[in-house]
């Protein structure tokens, strides 16, 4: 078998969460190319069209699905639609999240509650409602898509940091609950260009501090980022779980700080 071989997903369904843009639009195209189909779930109906047809335009199947990620008690029902609709489920890549910077005394416990339940409670519970279909399968493998920021403090942070930190040791209890049948792994994530970081990019100046910043000198791209995933999702990452890949262009350090003032 050839090494390129290793990196095949034939027969596979996977599951993309915030897939219809950035990184989970890259991660879901990357999965049908190396042969799976894909549940696409996001909150734009047209995002997700678009990212389905591109699949199928490949030869895959692709089901979207118009969801809200918050919705805790319905998720359930986007392993339920991959079961009846696409045969089954193998993969599962836990990629909606986020959360806006905020000073500490501007952040509300609302708010941070909030964070983590969007960035860890939905991929705890995404998973649990996995699980079962995966091993009716013989086993699968879940990607969680944390970040850089989970382990490089920052003014700013608190509530998203804390909630990426959270996942990424998630990630690894994870693992530990499922071996053998399932592999649980995460990608610390660095500064990606997506819609989300262009919020950020007003002017050519804050992206040249950024890429400066950054020992790689340039920003990631989603594809950076979904290469990692097809490798933990296929049986080129086979002997992984547990781990976090960082895929961050070698950072050490934030690599644009909000400038918030001392107290």
């Amino acid at each position: 078998m050839s090494i390129l071989d290793q990196f095949r997903v034939d027969g596979k369904v996977a599951i993309v969460t915030g897939a219809g843009r950035g990184i989970g639009r890259a991660s879901a195209i990357a999965l049908a190319e190396a042969g799976a189909d894909v549940l696409l779930a996001a909150r734009t109906a047209d995002q997700l069209e678009e990212v389905a047809e591109e699949i199928r335009q490949m030869g895959r199947r692709a089901e979207p699905v118009v969801f809200d990620m918050m919705e805790l008690d319905r998720l359930g029902e986007l392993v339920t639609c991959a079961v009846e609709n696409l045969g089954g489920l193998d993969l599962l890549v836990n990629n909606a999240g986020g959360s806006a910077p905020k000073a500490f005394l501007d952040t509300s416990m609302r708010s941070f509650e909030r964070a983590f339940t969007f960035n860890v409670t939905t991929a705890f519970e995404m998973t649990k409602q996995a699980v079962p279909a995966m091993l009716a399968r013989g086993g699968g493998a879940v990607v969680n898509i944390s970040s850089a920021a989970g382990r490089m403090p920052d003014r700013g942070f608190s509530a998203y940091g804390t909630a990426k930190a959270a996942l990424t040791h998630l990630t690894k209890e994870l693992a530990t609950d499922l071996s053998p049948r399932i592999r649980v792994n995460g990608i610390a994530v660095g500064s990606v260009q997506t819609s989300a970081l262009e919020t950020v990019l007003t002017d050519d100046n804050i992206r040249r501090l950024m890429e400066e910043a950054t020992p790689l000198k340039r920003l990631g791209t989603p594809e950076d980022i979904s290469a990692g995933v097809l490798y933990l999702c296929s049986p080129a990452g086979a002997y992984m779980t547990g781990k976090l890949l960082e895929i961050d262009g070698g950072m050490i350090s934030q690599t644009l700080g909000l400038g918030l003032p001392d107290l």
